[in-house]
């Protein structure tokens, strides 16, 4: 099981030994987005769901789950972050977009922090909205920036473009928002 960290040499799961990596700023963006109906969006621009301001409550969601992530992922490390940003906001008529912010000054990155907090953002829309509209589909969460540690920085390759080879952490030029 080459190249995958989180088995043995038997394929035993195991949690990362991470004691002696460097202790180092740490940084993680993750994005995604939630497409509904026009409708929706308006509604709740309007502050007109019948549970609450949807983008209120999904961005505190978010905050929560980017702070219990290892009691959700197996194997992920707690981590005592430093920072959790998460913005939600309306992107043209029928979608929101979610940006997680995440950082630390520790041992091993947050990716996994800044993912859950988009997606469990994105889940809470839905939650939110879903009465008046079942047909939305949560999209493109994934990974769009990390920094620090012993693999650097990484961005995401820009729409249309390549994306890194499996296990490509490798460094790019472009600029972190």
């Amino acid at each position: 099981m080459s190249g995958l960290t989180h088995f043995d040499a038997a394929g035993n799961a195991v949690m990362v030994d991470v004691s002696a990596k460097d202790v180092t700023a740490r940084v993680a963006i993750a994005e995604g987005r939630v497409v509904m109906a026009p409708a929706t969006l308006t509604a709740i621009r309007d502050r007109g769901i019948a549970k609450g301001d949807v983008l209120a409550v999904a961005q505190l969601a978010g905050i929560m789950a980017a702070k219990r992530t290892a009691d959700l992922i197996p194997l992920c490390h707690p981590l005592p972050l430093a920072s959790v940003t998460l913005t939600l906001a309306p992107e043209g008529d029928d979608t929101v977009r979610i940006t997680a912010t995440v950082k630390v000054t520790g041992r091993t990155g947050v990716e996994m922090e800044a993912l859950t907090a988009v997606s469990v953002a994105a889940l809470t829309v839905y939650d939110m909205c879903k009465a008046i509209d079942r047909g939305m589909r949560i999209e493109g969460i994934g990974l769009a920036h990390k920094s620090g540690g012993r693999s650097g920085r990484w961005d995401a390759p820009a729409a249309g473009g390549d994306a890194p080879a499996a296990g490509g952490d490798a460094p790019s030029g472009g600029a972190a928002p």
